[in-house]
């Protein structure tokens, strides 16, 4: 039996920020789903008229603020996917899991995470990181997390809400996912529980497999 790992979040953090965790088992995660193509094409034009919901944009602002993080400078993975879809250009098409992870993310403006299950060591904290502590992003340079949001696993961390870590990254290889989503604790506990059903809906329909882990860790 495959063993699911806790998840919660450090008391240092209490009210800045919650998780909210959806673990999908027996993926099926192909390059690219033709089926996703015309409703992504739907999502971004959306987007392009649809004004920003400054409630949530503000708070994932400040969340990050909350932890010496300017903002405007780092940039959460939310914020940036949508002033790339305002200028014009689609979602990146990485494959049908990420494709997934990123709509949805675009469309909440959350900062989400995605995780290879199967990658990750022991249970999950969300802490902030320390001194020296830092990995390799996925198509990125090396990301230093000291004073940052950090998800961490027994080996150390492997994601934050602006770019993860190329040790668990989801391939076409990937069966069992662990999506994440960065909420803002200031935020009504409905921006979570909308968000984790958006995201069971697509994966449901676009990824198959069986949810095994689905709530809000505060």
């Amino acid at each position: 039996m495959s063993v699911l790992p806790a998840l919660r979040v450090d008391a240092a953090l209490a009210g800045t920020v919650c998780l909210a965790a959806l673990g999908i088992e027996d993926a099926r995660v192909v390059d690219r789903d033709a089926a996703m193509d015309a409703p992504l094409a739907e999502a971004e034009a959306g987007m392009r008229l649809a004004a920003e919901r400054p409630d949530v944009v503000s708070a994932v602002r400040t969340m990050y603020k909350r932890v010496g993080i300017d903002p405007t400078k780092t940039r959460p993975s939310s914020e940036a996917l949508l002033r790339r879809v305002r200028r014009g250009e689609p979602l990146p098409r990485v494959n049908s899991a990420v494709d997934v992870c990123n709509w949805c993310s675009v469309e909440t403006q959350l900062p989400y995470g995605l995780y290879d299950l199967d990658r990750l060591v022991g249970d999950v904290v969300l802490r902030l990181g320390l001194a020296g502590e830092e990995y390799a992003g996925i198509r990125k340079d090396v990301v230093h997390l000291v004073g940052r949001l950090a998800l961490a696993d027994a080996q150390g961390p492997f994601g934050n809400p602006t770019s993860d870590s190329a040790r668990t990254m989801v391939t076409t290889g990937t069966r069992r996912l662990l999506f994440v989503v960065f909420v803002p604790g200031q935020l009504p506990a409905r921006v979570a529980d909308e968000a984790l059903a958006l995201t069971a809906d697509r994966a449901t329909r676009f990824l198959a497999g069986t949810q095994t882990l689905r709530g809000v860790q505060p």
